[in-house]
């Protein structure tokens, strides 16, 4: 006796009506430091209720601090 496979596995089939359409991708917006900053060397940045401080080092690094 002999069996024959299905032409479609059933665990393809069983999860086909699941499979859902991939979000759309969204660029990640950049600004540059300087846009940022402007003239000075320290912002101030309010997230949820918090204040936090992003500053330029003196080695021209970024720091941010809650």
């Amino acid at each position: 006796m002999t069996t024959t496979m299905p032409a479609t596995p059933p665990a393809i089939t069983a999860h086909a009506a699941t499979l859902v359409a991939a979000p759309a991708v969204v660029p990640t917006k950049r600004i540059t430091s300087a846009s940022l900053m402007g003239d000075g060397r320290e912002v101030e940045i309010e997230h949820s209720g918090r204040i936090y401080r992003l500053r330029i080092t003196q080695l021209n690094k970024l720091i941010l601090t809650a």
